[in-house]
């Protein structure tokens, strides 16, 4: 086996308008760049229509390194002192029944010698990765019996039907005709219960399976980023129609995945390891001003890409494709994305690749600019139709109903703090990677929740009152 196996002021606008429920939530001062967010704003739970939101609750990560499990009124209802990228719920029907369990980080540790690598953001990285129980105890861990014994997890991890684990991990190494010395290649572990690996596939194995043509294939080998297609997402299919209508390409245990740099989605065949669908590297460029609405149409220029997946059986829109299209800067070459256009969620037919159903800001009666997350995020179907998103870089989840209406929204109050390395001010991060719906009937019976509306008052006439000058 190969050793690699083994081994703006706009934006300012954009909250202010956004985030405006008086009473319901508290205010936080952040030391933010001026033109990224206002400085003042309401956090938690903005707007909330119980009638026409889907009642749940959401798992999700915070600043603080504690995992947050709130209801839709802003309440939290549990939590966890572990943080995770993601931190994941896991269906009780995978754990024999266990309610209320998720996977989280263990342990991180500083990066050393080959895990600093060029274009890396982060210098920590995963030693330990595991279930978590109800009541905060690992149940299981991944990381002793991982190649140089850290798991390296990064970005999605999940339990399959059979018991095992998903996980995504990185692993570094030389790779001839790449100039950086060493790669950091996105690797897929199937790691059973004792904590074995089973199964391995890396990405770089493949790259020729992808479609790159051969200019494109050297730039991608030329990187100055180490960290070259940036996977950030892997899960399976699950079951699905095209399968049951003869379409072995979407068999259930196929996986999927994303890779953010190079600006496409794949889909791997787990029994022949090759890629056997892709969506992407190239798209036709998407038109600059309020083009790209109507629907059906083919797949415009994809950009940055988040949480590519199939939407489950049982679910409106079963079987397509949907995924967070960031519009941040990828691509090799760089794509070609518009000036004044936000990010956007798209619903894909992955047998005709084209787009069905998307969310964007217009989609809400908003300027396209006021919608964007060049980064992170993601976007989950629910029951009753409507689509859960997280704009992750801004740390703000909301729900669509099909035509664009906002049910309910809530703002991250959970900052990471830390100190500024040249200046030694105070800095404040709201951003969330990932946020998921959760199902009432995941946590044990008796978790309370509430379903209280929630209604911004006027935004124009929601102002902070001046304290009188004292005496």
């Amino acid at each position: 086996m190969d050793a690699r196996k083994t081994d703006i002021s706009t934006i300012s606008t954009r909250r202010r308008k956004k985030a405006v429920a008086a009473g319901a939530s508290m205010l936080a001062l952040c030391a933010c760049e001026a033109l990224a967010e206002p400085s003042v704003y309401p956090t938690g739970t903005t707007i909330y229509d119980p009638s026409r939101a889907y009642n749940s609750y959401v798992l999700f990560a915070g600043g603080d390194n504690v995992s947050h499990l709130i209801d839709l009124t802003g309440k939290v209802v549990h939590e966890w002192t572990y943080g995770g990228q993601p931190v994941a719920f896991i269906d009780p029907a995978l754990v024999d029944g266990a309610r209320g369990h998720i996977f989280a980080t263990l342990e991180t540790e500083e990066g050393k010698g080959t895990d600093l690598l060029p274009g890396r953001s982060q210098t920590r990285i995963v030693k330990r990765v595991g279930e978590i129980d109800w009541d905060g105890k690992p149940v299981w861990e991944f990381g002793q019996s991982a190649p140089g014994g850290r798991a390296r997890q990064h970005h999605d991890i999940s339990r399959l039907p059979n018991g095992n684990t998903l996980v995504l991990s990185n692993i570094a190494y030389p790779l001839p005709g790449f100039a950086q010395p060493q790669v950091l290649d996105d690797v897929a572990y199937e790691v059973n219960p004792d904590g074995d690996v089973v199964w391995t596939w890396a990405a770089s194995d493949h790259i020729d399976e992808i479609g790159f043509s051969p200019e494109e294939l050297k730039l991608v080998k030329a990187s100055p980023d180490a960290d070259f297609l940036h996977v950030n997402n892997l899960k399976p299919l699950g079951p699905n129609h095209w399968f049951d209508e003869g379409d072995n390409r979407f068999a259930p245990d196929n996986l999927i995945f994303d890779s953010r740099s190079a600006n496409f989605i794949a889909i791997v065949d787990r029994k022949t390891r090759k890629i056997v669908w892709t969506l992407g590297p190239h798209f036709p460029r998407i038109e600059e001003y309020g083009a790209g609405r109507k629907v059906p149409r083919p797949v415009d220029q994809i950009s940055g890409q988040h949480d590519a997946h199939i939407i489950p059986k049982g679910l409106p829109g079963a079987g397509n494709l949907l995924v967070f299209d960031n519009q941040g800067a990828a691509g090799f070459p760089p794509a070609p994305t518009t000036l004044t256009s936000g990010s956007r969620v798209l619903e894909i037919n992955p047998a005709t690749k084209q787009i069905v159903w998307q969310y964007s800001a217009a989609s809400s009666g908003a300027a396209g600019w006021t919608f964007r997350s060049t980064h992170i995020s993601n976007a989950r179907r629910l029951p009753n139709g409507n689509t859960f998103i997280d704009e992750g870089q801004i740390g703000r989840f909301f729900q669509v109903t099909p035509d664009g209406e906002i049910v309910w929204e809530y703002l991250n109050p959970y900052p990471r703090r830390g100190k500024d390395a040249e200046t030694g001010r105070t800095t404040l991060n709201y951003s969330v990677y990932r946020a998921q719906p959760v199902p009432y009937d995941w946590a044990p019976q008796g978790t309370p929740h509430a379903e209280a509306g929630v209604t911004p008052p006027e935004n124009s006439a929601f102002h902070i009152t001046a304290r009188e000058k004292q005496p």
